[in-house]
């Protein structure tokens, strides 16, 4: 250990869990101490309610009870289950650990009073570790525009391909995890065979129309997604207090014209408006809104309410992770004062003039087995 951090007139005692060449080091320190004299790889320091460790050009600060929280020991985490046996709510929120070691890849803390030791892996606090978290994108994307994605010639994925092997499936999920998109073809043009494919992604998700449904300009529902009125950019299921993830659209049958799919990569557009007006991507990610579906058709009964901002960023990197846009279903604005409700008005206007940029517009035409 290095520096003279040993109050004047005390004594040590090496911890039974201490190599002979380890010291241990009072939580009243405060100097830093490295895992060798010649090596600056790792360096850490207690303070009085947390320790602050550098490693992988990473500095990171944990609280003490999170450190006794997190402990990846036998008697605390269930590795079977991957789930925490310890009781949180036992910990003392005054805990400080007695002694501290920090080797070339492991932290090791004598955490309190009953003499447990916690062991962490330095790779895993950088990832687990708020710093570390800052500097990670949970979902890495490929944001877009129409040319970006003709560009990319992005292919589809052949239905037996996608269904048969493990490859069709990957190429699939790592088209649609990029873009946001992505494209089967030589599909059998029945709700059956759809309802194979969707099955193949994930569990398909019950709601107020069923798990698989159609759906065509009959007015069956009240929804003007069921009439022959054209429909502006917007995502789907605003409502749901979870909108829906992945959606599946399949055209079993289409004659004469029309019935052009307009797509456009809300993420590229949030972008652009990030970069432009900060302020206003701000704005859009903090007011909450109410969106609702409201039903009285036939014997359809319905009204839903989903309550949440245009933009869903992740607090601690402000990652752009879900979209509520819908012009249609979104509610009265009751949420927030007048003032609030003008800068959002205006917030609002930025972005939709990002969404209905003609360059940022991909056409598709489906067709039956696409």
């Amino acid at each position: 250990l290095k520096g003279p951090c040993q109050p004047r007139g005390s004594t040590r005692h090496r911890a039974p869990w201490l190599p002979r060449d380890r010291r241990t080091v009072p939580a009243a320190a405060a100097c830093w101490h490295h895992t060798a004299p010649e090596s600056l790889k790792c360096a850490w320091q207690l303070h009085g309610d947390h320790l602050e460790l550098r490693y992988a050009n990473t500095l990171m600060r944990f609280d003490f009870v999170w450190l006794r929280d997190h402990c990846r020991s036998a008697s605390c985490y269930n590795a079977k289950t991957n789930q925490r046996s310890l009781d949180t709510a036992s910990v003392d929120l005054g805990i400080k650990p007695k002694a501290v070691r920090v080797d070339e890849t492991t932290l090791f803390l004598n955490a309190g009073p009953d003499g447990h030791v916690t062991r962490y892996g330095l790779e895993w606090l950088v990832k687990n570790s708020y710093e570390g978290q800052k500097q990670q994108v949970m979902h890495p994307r490929i944001l877009w525009n129409a040319e970006i994605y003709r560009q990319a010639q992005v292919p589809s994925v052949d239905c037996q391909s996608f269904l048969e092997t493990d490859e069709g499936l990957k190429e699939f999920l790592q088209n649609f995890l990029l873009y946001g998109i992505a494209f089967v073809e030589n599909v059998a043009p029945t709700k059956e065979d759809t309802e194979i494919l969707a099955e193949r992604i994930s569990l398909i998700r019950e709601t107020i129309y069923g798990r698989m449904w159609y759906f065509t300009s009959d007015f069956s529902r009240g929804d003007t997604a069921y009439t022959k009125l054209a429909l502006d950019r917007h995502t789907d299921t605003t409502y749901f207090q979870e909108p829906c993830g992945i959606q599946v659209f399949h055209c079993l049958k289409h004659e004469g014209t029309g019935g052009r799919t307009l797509l456009v990569d809300g993420f590229y557009a949030a972008e652009q408006v990030l970069r432009q007006a900060p302020d206003q991507f701000e704005l859009l990610s903090k007011v909450p809104l109410k969106h609702e579906y409201v039903e009285n058709v036939g014997d359809c009964h319905n009204h839903m309410i989903g309550v949440g901002p245009v933009l869903n960023v992740y607090p601690w990197n402000n990652e752009l992770y879900l979209i509520r846009y819908n012009n249609y279903d979104r509610a009265v604005i009751n949420t927030v004062p007048y003032d609030v409700v003008h800068r959002w008005y205006a917030a609002h206007r930025t972005l939709t003039a990002e969404l209905r940029r003609p360059e940022n517009e991909l056409w598709v035409k489906l067709k039956p087995g696409k």
